[in-house]
């Protein structure tokens, strides 16, 4: 006769057969992300936020997808409101989706230690997202790198200029849909 399969062990979350399994608990960062976006909906608008979610794979990170004509004043509010007090912006990333680009930015309070994830989609065909240089200078190189590699406009950054391509480069080498003139190299 055939061996029954072992029963699970007490505690390890299996749902008896025919029982719905149990829900995992909320994240531990639910209620940061609940008020991130209540603050955005009452002080910028009601339409800021596309969309909000818990990143659980990486430890659990508030994320918020903004509309990028509410960019500027949304992360002003990160940047100066007391209780979310986003003073330092520690990095800025392009995306090519091929259907849009986007624009992802990991902001940190030095002082709570709180982390954000902030996504900005973009146009694929006329990709532009407002520049954060002026409220946190170290968009500055960043916001250039992602022009030059992905084509994404930043508009109101103060220098806005190739950074690692020449000015003569045709192109932008990050895009999905970019032919390579050589496409050895």
């Amino acid at each position: 006769p055939a061996a029954a399969a072992p029963a699970p062990a007490a505690g390890d979350g299996a749902a008896p057969p025919g029982e719905p399994a149990e829900a995992p608990p909320p994240s531990p960062n639910q209620p940061r992300l609940d008020r991130a976006v209540q603050l955005l909906r009452e002080r910028v608008g009601e339409d800021t936020v596309i969309e909000a979610y818990i990143n659980e794979p990486n430890d659990h990170l508030p994320t918020l997808v903004l509309h990028g004509d509410r960019w500027p004043e949304a992360a002003r509010l990160f940047r100066t409101h007391e209780e979310l007090n986003i003073d330092y912006l520690r990095n800025v990333a392009g995306v090519d989706h091929e259907t849009y680009m986007e624009v992802v930015y990991h902001l940190l309070s030095l002082n709570s230690g709180h982390n954000y994830a902030v996504k900005v989609r973009a146009d694929r065909e006329r990709p532009s997202v407002p520049s954060v240089t002026p409220i946190w200078e170290t968009a500055n190189w960043n916001e250039r790198e992602i022009f030059d590699l992905l084509g994404i406009d930043f508009p109101g950054h103060p220098d806005l200029r190739r950074i690692m391509m020449s000015d003569d480069w045709v192109g932008h080498p990050l895009r999905k849909d970019y032919v390579p003139l050589d496409p050895e190299v």
